[in-house]
């Protein structure tokens, strides 16, 4: 999990791209499928499909290298937005994603935004 979160990081800054998966342009969904390949694990590429390789884990007991799903469309029903757990400490809980105005980036899942997109939180199965 530490290698995934390492990889994930490295697309820092990274512009979005909708369905991108290279340093040129990158979407949500592909930075996690991504950044798994870097531990021979291949992930579903669309997030609602990501949202069903592992078990749901209550928002109070998660932990670095799940993964965080959210409905952030207005027009849109269901899971669209995935990122990674990358920290978690006390009122924070610290993943990364690719947004479609400022790229891949890290936030707090207890900003105003995230909390209200929050959908569920899973641990994927490391085999």
């Amino acid at each position: 999990m530490v290698k995934v979160i390492e990889t994930a990081r490295t697309y820092t800054g990274t512009p979005y791209k909708y369905g991108g998966t290279t340093r040129k342009g990158m979407d949500c969904s592909g930075l996690l499928c991504t950044s798994f390949q870097s531990i021979n694990m291949t992930i579903p590429r669309v997030s609602r499909d990501q949202a069903t390789i592992g078990p749901a884990v209550k928002v109070e007991a998660v932990r670095p290298g799940d993964l965080l799903f959210f409905s952030t469309s207005k027009s849109r029903k269901g899971i669209n937005h995935v990122g990674l757990v990358t920290e978690v400490s006390k009122g924070r809980i610290q993943f990364i994603h690719a947004t479609s105005s400022l790229g891949v980036m890290e936030d707090n899942l207890f900003s105003d935004y995230y909390k209200r997109a929050f959908v569920k939180a899973i641990r994927p199965r490391y085999d």
